[in-house]
């Protein structure tokens, strides 16, 4: 598998505190809001820079009690970006989510 972040896939990403992990993963959703209504490529490729991270955290075993919360923000994430919106969020829900995790991995550095 080709991975946009080959340096994180290779391990490194194993390392990165789960707060971190999260925020990481917040910043390429911002990216997709942000590139949403400018240019569709970009978004679609932010997000799939999302989905790539997200599963990097799934898979990392520091984070196996989460794995609930993780496999259900990647359904519906793709929920919202790619199929229907069925759970019915919105750019602001999920900017308020991840906000949380910038401000937890911003006071732990």
């Amino acid at each position: 598998m080709t991975y946009e972040h080959q340096n994180l896939a290779e391990g490194k990403w194993n390392k990165i505190p789960f707060f971190e992990q999260m925020a990481n993963i917040g910043s390429e959703v911002f990216r997709t809001i942000s590139w949403k209504k400018k240019n569709i490529d970009y978004s679609n490729k932010a997000f799939d820079r999302t989905l790539e991270l997200l599963d990097m955290t799934i898979e990392d075993s520091k984070n196996r009690g989460r794995l609930k919360e993780l496999v259900r923000l990647r359904e519906v994430l793709t929920d919202y970006f790619v199929f229907d919106n069925e759970y019915k969020s919105n750019d602001e829900l999920w900017q308020k989510y991840f906000y949380a995790f910038n401000y937890v991995a911003r006071i732990n550095c």
